[in-house]
């Protein structure tokens, strides 16, 4: 398996779902070893703050480490600054992924390779091991936002195209992987723990009730639409709390638009939380709240429902729509409705029976349909699958490797 996002010893959510689909094929029987594609280089808005504590954590991450006895090596490699080259880092990482997977096979000689999306990982994986039954893993970003300028429109396009088979988080991933040159897709949704069952009163403990949203703070996660419905919903709930877990160019913004309506003592800004900590805050909320668009999935959804917390997000979006679709406990309202957005909120806070049966249904559709077991499953037959496609089990590469 090969990753960019992936945790690291400065930051263990970066990339979480990816390890846990890692644990989830390994305890399906699968054998593999993880290479995470790792740029010693913060971002330019780090570089930009002087941050010495971004600087020295890329600099510092170990090339090996074992996570729940997955052995991982991190795979250095540099490129341009990502705002004007990103579509073009699979071929910046190619050289020292070669030399890895050649390391590699000398002690695990594996059968196929599996990328966490197209670019880089998949990109940099076709120019190096073109023989290898390759499945790409696709959550969104390469056919929402990579595919819009080039070079990485064409390395997008080259990379599914190369695929045996492209493994997408929704069915409208799954569509949009095919315009953009998929010959074969699989849906295969991500999933969550399931915790101990809790109780609406383990909730209500606190004194005020709570909405929650995890995700980075960028346009398209619109949390400034339930900041915007604060107003309307605190004449009725006047001790509404609104917690935000994550971080990005937004925040600002978002704190100029709470002071601008007078609810900033009502919005708790958390930043980017470790995971547990992010899905303990999740999971404590009376609703979670992501009204988000160009949305391909939304595991923080999953989690959240998996702790029977009703969960709302917005109709016509790929993910919600898809997890609305596979049972209760997730509510559509339209994009940008701000109005209808916080009816919805008013209705399942004034009626705590609702909403603890739409939590229950909540966790029960997360049981049924995104746990870690399903998920390792389906990605486990989507391996057998393209090594029968390819007449063969084992991986023999050619001679340049050697």
């Amino acid at each position: 398996m090969v990753a960019e996002y992936y945790p690291r010893t400065a930051d263990d959510s970066l990339g979480i779902w990816a390890h846990r689909q890692a644990v989830a094929v390994r305890d399906a029987g699968a054998e593999l070893r993880v290479l995470v594609l790792h740029r010693p280089v913060p971002p330019i808005a780090a570089l930009r703050a002087g941050d010495v504590t971004a600087l020295r954590a890329a600099a510092r991450q170990p090339g090996h480490g074992r996570i729940d006895s997955i052995e991982i090596d991190y795979v250095r490699y540099l490129s341009p600054p990502r705002p004007w080259s990103y579509g073009s880092w699979g071929a910046w990482a190619a050289p020292a992924l070669a030399l890895a997977l050649r390391g590699l096979r000398r002690r695990f000689p594996f059968e196929l390779v599996h990328a966490h999306y197209a670019v880089p990982a998949g990109d940099a994986l076709r120019r190096v091991a073109p023989a290898a039954p390759l499945v790409v893993s696709v959550h969104g970003g390469d056919v929402y936002g990579t595919v819009a300028r080039r070079p990485g429109a064409q390395a997008v396009g080259a990379t599914l195209a190369h695929a045996g088979l492209v493994l997408a988080n929704s069915a409208g991933t799954a569509r949009r992987c095919v315009q953009h040159g998929a010959r074969e897709t699989r849906v295969v949704h991500l999933g969550t723990d399931l915790p101990a069952r809790s109780t609406p009163a383990d909730r209500a403990s606190g004194a005020s009730p709570t909405l929650v949203t995890v995700g980075a703070l960028i346009e398209r996660k619109r949390h400034r639409d339930v900041i915007a419905a604060l107003p309307c919903l605190l004449p009725r709930h006047p001790g509404l709390r609104y917690r935000i877990v994550g971080d990005g160019p937004q925040r600002p913004a978002l704190l100029t638009l709470a002071r601008s309506l007078g609810v900033e003592r009502n919005v708790e800004l958390l930043g980017r939380l470790p995971h547990a900590q992010a899905l303990a805050t999740a999971r404590e909320a009376d609703l979670f709240v992501l009204p988000s668009v160009d949305e391909a999935f939304g595991v923080a959804f999953v989690e959240a429902m998996a702790g029977g917390v009703p969960a709302i997000g917005c109709r016509g979006v790929d993910g919600p729509e898809e997890i609305a679709a596979a049972g209760g406990g997730l509510v559509l309202v339209d994009p940008g409705d701000i109005a209808g957005l916080a009816s919805v909120i008013d209705a399942l806070l004034s009626a705590p029976a609702d909403r603890a049966e739409l939590g229950r249904q909540a966790r029960t559709t997360v049981e049924r349909e995104f746990s870690w077991r399903r998920c390792g499953a389906q990605t486990m037959s989507a391996y057998e699958h393209l090594l029968r496609a390819a007449g063969k089990m084992v991986f023999s590469p050619p001679p340049s490797w050697e």
